[in-house]
């Protein structure tokens, strides 16, 4: 099993950097920073950071996730999601270490009818996945060791999300009205720590590197990922398989054209996980299933 002296992990106050938090310490000890330690649009503190702390590994989940905001604020997007990302492969890479980096299916245009592959050519729509994008150049163009995980329509138990969205409008008895014609995977945050952690006690140097799509399994609407919380989270569980009755909240799906935002989004952002699964065979858990575990979660916090 791969392990790391000194493991450098961003965001922790985000979801994904808390759900990798407590994963990670299996495999070395962890360096956790949030906002205020580690500031992403400050270049020379990132240098600075970084050569002070002389990690082997750096995960990298931080970043400006406000979509719509990033239309107004294209700067700041493209300096923490676009600059950034490079600065740490640069540092990285000076210090042997493995930069572990997630970005997004908003690099894609949302085009294509099938879901997508490593090699098929990005087109981002709005500033977010133009910013990620350029992050994602950033770190290849320095050719170190590194991973670059795109994911997609990420939740969980902690932190802001479509999920706690939806249960905090339901249980204030107000309907909702949701995209039924955008698709895409749901993931987990707890998905996306553990199987990275799986992938990292695997990994070597000279191993696998490069960009893989890294998502739950299978795919669905906006809609339907909003019916399925509802009924889960209201319902659950009265057997290990229960029945599922209709939520009483009023869920109305609607489309896009219908629901105007400053950000263009895909309508289409299915990623395959066919590679992950040919260079690790890993397979992440099927969306409803990691949602289950997540609704589970989100009722415990709440007892």
């Amino acid at each position: 099993m791969a392990t790391f002296n000194k493991i450098l992990l961003t965001g922790i106050n985000g979801q994904v950097g808390h759900a990798l938090y407590p994963k990670l310490q299996s495999l070395g000890e962890v360096i956790a920073l949030g906002r205020d330690q580690l500031d992403l649009s400050k270049p020379d503190h990132i240098r600075d950071i970084v050569r002070t702390i002389k990690p082997d590994l750096i995960v990298n989940p931080a970043a400006y996730t406000a979509v719509d905001k990033a239309e107004s604020e294209p700067e700041l997007a493209h300096a923490i999601n676009g600059i950034a990302p490079g600065i740490l492969a640069e540092e990285a890479k000076k210090l042997n270490a493995l930069l572990v980096h997630y970005s997004t299916d908003y690099v894609f245009d949302g085009t294509k009818t099938t879901p997508y592959i490593e090699t098929d050519e990005p087109n981002p729509i709005n500033v977010y996945g133009a910013s990620k994008l350029a992050g994602e150049k950033a770190i290849q163009a320095i050719a170190g060791q590194h991973l670059i995980f795109r994911t997609s329509w990420v939740y969980g138990a902690y932190g802001r999300n479509f999920m706690r969205t939806i249960l905090k409008l339901a249980q204030e008895n107000k309907s909702l009205r949701i995209i039924s014609d955008q698709f895409g995977a749901p993931t987990a945050s707890s998905s996306i720590a553990e199987y990275t952690t799986k992938i990292l006690r695997q990994w070597h140097t000279g191993h696998q590197h490069g960009i893989y799509h890294f998502v739950n399994e299978g795919h669905t609407t906006w809609f339907e990922f909003a019916k399925e919380i509802l009924n889960l989270y209201f319902e659950f569980p009265a057997h290990p398989s229960p029945p599922h009755a209709s939520t009483s909240k009023e869920v109305i799906g609607i489309s896009a054209k219908e629901y105007t935002t400053t950000a263009k989004r895909p309508s289409n952002s299915t990623l395959s996980t066919f590679k992950i699964y040919t260079d690790f065979r890993l397979t992440l858990p099927k969306w409803q299933d990691a949602l289950r575990k997540e609704i589970e979660l989100c009722r415990s916090m709440t007892r």
